[in-house]
């Protein structure tokens, strides 16, 4: 249909009104060298105001490891005495990449990088029976007295990355220890992968046990199941202790969960399985879309660690992972990623807009364009409009940091307005935001 200049207004002023939003603001101008600069700089600035000046010096605890506690205003909350793997561990990989990438701030980094990993390594180990605790106090004493492959790979993954910043071979060796740990208790010879669920021994909780928190684990498995969510992060893990171990048992271990990821917990058309019995076959459940794209960037990690950057599999599912989410995630209006609802999109998806998805979102969106953008400007609009519904909503005006979840109407959730918890901290946004100003600057440098 041709139409005159006035003609069309006229056309789109007669559309309703959901499809002309969606047509003005899903047009994004094609990037140019000083649109990657520009955004680089606004994402490093952010990475600076609300994420590593909030947490640091702030949350560490100079009684050993790192605050967990902190209000929307980032007053410290008391009492502040239970540490838990999963943060303690984020933070300490946190500041060792920001000691690797900001030199001149280096001295003070590696000092909170240490830190955190001498608390693990000497507080949240278990010294009798090896493996770290899932939470203790800030003197070592288990508060939670089990322990999960999920925080156990959280662990690998920040003391390898300590070790990469300070190159103290004390914090290799224990991860070393850990992944050893590990190979013997918790792999599964049998099917591949890890039992995730894991007593004080180290024996694990298979399904006919009835331990166990009421209604599941701590990632919502039932006992003896695996799950999608701890395998993308023990890969995560591994991959990290192989960019600085090149361990043959370690390389192959990394190859297993990659090939499980692609083959396993994959699916077409471009989803993760979320539960599966120790056999790998699925359980069924919602899909999570904020883990299916953190996927796609975590599979091309490593594939590139594997020695494989180029691997056909790894593409093919990384992209097709992101077409998904953009197809039945990605809100038209809004810009930002649902946070999950069916693997079809045929029910209405949970909108809350939660800080780690956006992220996720952020980083996986900008690789895909770094990938496949010269045939598809999907990528890089979905990309900008994420970042503007991230700068415009995500991230607190009045305190700085990221709101932890926003309801649908873009306010943040009362319940939620606390800055950190034991699951909420700087690592998502982090991570993301340090791929995301590093990709930027090799595009514009047209490498």
């Amino acid at each position: 249909m041709n139409l005159s200049p006035a003609h069309s207004v006229l056309f789109l002023l007669l559309l309703p009104a959901s499809v002309f939003a969606q047509a003005t603001t899903q047009d994004v101008a094609p990037p140019t060298r000083e649109t990657y600069l520009r955004i680089a700089g606004e994402v490093e600035k952010s990475l600076q105001d609300d994420d590593l000046k909030k947490f640091f010096p702030a949350a560490v605890d100079p009684r050993g490891g790192f605050f967990e506690k902190h209000a929307q205003d980032w007053t410290h909350q008391d009492p502040d005495d239970t540490r838990s793997v999963v943060y303690q561990s984020r933070l300490t990989w946190l500041a060792a990449q920001a000691a690797m990438r900001y030199p001149d701030q280096a001295k003070a980094y590696l000092d909170y990088a240490r830190h955190g990993a001498q608390f693990l390594a000497e507080k949240q180990w278990d010294t009798v029976n090896g493996g770290f605790w899932w939470s203790v106090n800030v003197d070592g004493q288990p508060v939670q007295p089990n322990k999960h492959i999920y925080g156990n790979a959280f662990a690998i993954y920040a003391l390898a990355a300590a070790y990469q910043a300070t190159h103290d071979q004390t914090d290799l060796d224990a991860a070393k220890s850990a992944f050893q740990w590990l190979e013997t208790h918790a792999h599964d010879d049998a099917h591949g992968g890890y039992f995730e669920q894991l007593r004080a021994d180290g024996s694990h909780v298979d399904a006919t046990d009835a331990v166990g928190r009421r209604g599941g684990d701590v990632l919502g498995a039932k006992p003896g199941q695996k799950t999608m969510n701890a395998h993308i992060h023990i890969l995560e893990a591994l991959t990290g202790l192989l960019e600085v171990w090149p361990d043959d048992l370690l390389r192959k271990r990394t190859e297993e969960v990659y090939q499980i990821g692609l083959t396993r917990i994959y699916a077409d058309p471009g989803y993760l399985h979320q539960y599966f019995s120790a056999d790998w076959t699925p359980a069924p459940a919602s899909d999570s879309y904020g883990h299916d794209i953190e996927a796609a960037f975590l599979f091309a990690e490593a594939a590139a660690a594997l020695g494989k950057p180029d691997d056909p599999a790894c593409w093919n599912a990384s992209r097709k992972i992101v077409d998904h989410c953009l197809k039945v995630g990605f809100d038209p209006q809004s810009g930002s990623l649902d946070s999950e609802g069916t693997i079809d999109g045929s029910a209405p998806p949970d909108k809350s807009r939660v800080w780690w998805v956006q992220a996720e979102s952020l980083n996986a969106l900008l690789l895909t364009h770094e990938r496949f953008g010269k045939d598809d400007p999907r990528y890089w609009n979905a990309f900008v409009r994420e970042w503007n519904f991230i700068q415009s909503h995500q991230i607190d005006p009045a305190h700085g940091g990221w709101y932890n979840t926003l309801t649908p109407d873009d306010t943040p959730l009362r319940s939620k307005l606390a800055k950190t918890d034991e699951w909420t901290e700087g690592y998502h946004q982090g991570r993301a935001m340090l791929a995301v100003i590093e990709r930027l600057k090799k595009l514009a440098a047209g490498n």
